[in-house]
């Protein structure tokens, strides 16, 4: 938790000296609340923030199909959104929940909301939505979160044209841990089953692109990594994410974790120094490492506009 000084210093600076504060969309009691619950990962508490402004089933215009299988582990499960109405040849985004690599799920037990939320926001916004889950470590460490995304991609680019989507415009966007798998799947050709990767681009929310610069010694992490530092350029994604074709698009929040604020500020100045040009970059003022993705489908589009504009431009 962050101390008193320091929590009034930041909300002075989120609600009352910055413009971007000002213009917030967020709640001003929620804004209050996650700096109240500090830098921390708290699934619990942001949840209840959020859970009042998102949707409950049944969800009006959605069709959803559950528990559909891409591979042949018991969490290799994905779920498939879709408008009510017939439709045709959308874009897909398929989301990569996190949980800290020894946990979670596409669907909290707490609350059917989240991520029940994300796919109701793309579904709303023109999209097939496509919500998969994968294996956990300890019992599945490296690469194996990654192999089950490249698994789910080809299923979706094999399936999801019966279903109204365009398996040739697959937007894999994955948070946290879910990021992470991501970001390994795109850096490692040697998981792709689809040519190319079979992405028409990539969303990293609060991801490790390189391990050299991660501070180490998590038991989370070290469970799916390892605990052989010599293994870690080789299990990094930051050269392979470098020397993709892949559009990449990379977010974190401003009252995230500090280290997944320099994951990001580390790929901003990454790719703006190659040839490619700079990747997507976005801070979410005021948000934390849950409540940007809480956040999804509500009134608060400061992550989802970046989001939209990345897969109209590739950029």
């Amino acid at each position: 938790m962050v101390g008193l000084k320091s929590s009034l210093a930041i909300m002075v600076a989120l609600l009352a000296g910055s413009a971007s504060a000002q213009q917030s969309p967020m709640p001003e009691d929620i804004a209050w609340k996650l700096i109240e619950i500090g830098r921390v990962v708290d699934p619990a508490k942001t949840s209840a923030l959020y859970e009042p402004l998102q949707q409950k089933e049944p969800y009006e215009g959605v069709k959803v199909e559950r528990d559909i299988k891409y591979g042949p582990a018991e969490r290799n499960l994905l779920d498939v959104w879709t408008p009510d109405t017939a439709s045709s040849a959308r874009p897909v985004l398929m989301f990569v929940h996190g949980g800290g690599f020894v946990a979670g799920n596409r669907r909290t037990a707490s609350s059917n909301a989240f991520y029940d939320n994300i796919m109701l926001w793309a579904v709303k916004n023109g999209f097939v939505g496509v919500n998969i889950t994968y294996r956990l470590a300890p019992a599945s460490p490296w690469p194996a979160g990654s192999e089950d995304v490249g698994a789910a991609v080809q299923w979706v680019a094999d399936n999801i044209a019966g279903r109204g989507g365009n398996g040739s415009r697959i937007f894999l966007m994955g948070h946290s841990a879910g990021a992470s798998h991501v970001a390994g799947y795109v850096s490692h050709p040697e998981f792709y089953r689809v040519k190319g990767g079979g992405l028409a681009g990539a969303i990293m929310v609060s991801g490790i692109y390189d391990l050299a610069t991660w501070p180490y010694g998590g038991v989370p992490e070290t469970a799916y990594y390892g605990a052989d530092a010599s293994l870690y350029a080789e299990r990094s994604a930051m050269k392979g994410l470098l020397a993709t074709d892949i559009p990449l698009m990379f977010a974190a929040a401003e009252l995230d974790l500090t280290y997944f604020v320099q994951q990001l500020d580390l790929m901003k100045d990454a790719t703006c120094k190659g040839t490619k040009g700079c990747a997507r970059s976005v801070l979410l003022p005021q948000h934390s490492h849950m409540s940007e993705v809480f956040a999804i489908n509500t009134a608060d589009t400061r992550l989802t506009d970046p989001i939209m504009e990345f897969v109209k431009t590739g950029k």
